[in-house]
């Protein structure tokens, strides 16, 4: 059995648990639901602040990327013009 089978089976239990510990306890159904959606809702704010943290993290990157390639375009167009006498401008 891998290791990723038995991280689902461990996360699924923990869910069902959840669920049903939510689902058995002895608040009124009224109670149960609103925890039910409080608790979905704090959970689908946490994952969209993760993923947009994951977003702005990538875009960072990526615009450091971008400087650091268009310095390097930079610095070989000066290269070239150096050899060939020919004057760079930007």
């Amino acid at each position: 059995m891998s290791s990723k089978n038995v991280l689902l089976g461990v996360v699924a239990g923990a869910a069902a648990g959840a669920v049903l510990g939510i689902l058995f306890s002895p608040a009124k159904g009224s109670v149960t639901r609103k925890r039910i959606v409080k608790r979905g809702a704090d959970y689908a704010d946490d994952a969209k602040e993760k993923f947009n943290e994951y977003i702005d993290a990538i875009n960072d990157e990526y615009d450091t990327i971008k400087e650091e390639a268009l310095d390097l375009v930079d610095k070989a167009k000066e290269k070239a013009a150096s050899l060939t006498g020919v004057k760079h401008t930007r």
